[in-house]
């Protein structure tokens, strides 16, 4: 199986809509004129099977200072056969000079795996503080 990975996202939005709602990401597709907006306005790289989109990396970033990776996704399907770590790999690797490389992920031992696996570590291993703003709590 030939994986190819390209800098854009693909044509046809109902891919991207389907690969969200495949792998239970629907809160992103409840609205999807605002997913497909904020894809338009981050980096992406994607990875194709054929012509069929199986995983997509988002990212923010002032290409300088900071990437913050936004949404990393694979197929159900295409799980294990390390595409995530592959499109990982090459956002990274476009961004080499930048220094704060972070993320926010759910909590899960299989995540947990997965991005240490990959070289990330978890904040409190590096002595840091992470904090998130909830409007809930106003």
């Amino acid at each position: 199986m030939k994986i190819v990975f390209k800098d854009q996202l693909p044509s046809d939005s109902n891919q991207v809509l389907a690969l969200y709602e495949g792998v239970g990401w629907s809160a992103y597709t409840k609205d999807p004129e605002r997913l497909l907006n904020a894809l338009a306005h981050s980096e992406v790289i994607t990875a194709y099977v054929e012509e069929q989109l199986v995983g997509l990396i988002r990212c923010i970033t002032d290409g300088q200072t900071i990437l913050y990776i936004q949404d990393l996704l694979v197929a159900s399907e295409f799980q294990g056969q390390k595409i995530g770590q592959r499109l990982l790999k090459k956002m990274l690797a476009n961004h080499p000079s930048i220094r704060q490389k972070v993320l926010i992920t759910d909590n899960t031992e299989k995540t947990r795996h997965f991005y240490e696996a990959c070289g990330f570590s978890s904040v409190e291993e590096q002595q840091i503080a992470a904090f998130i703003y909830s409007a809930k709590s106003e």
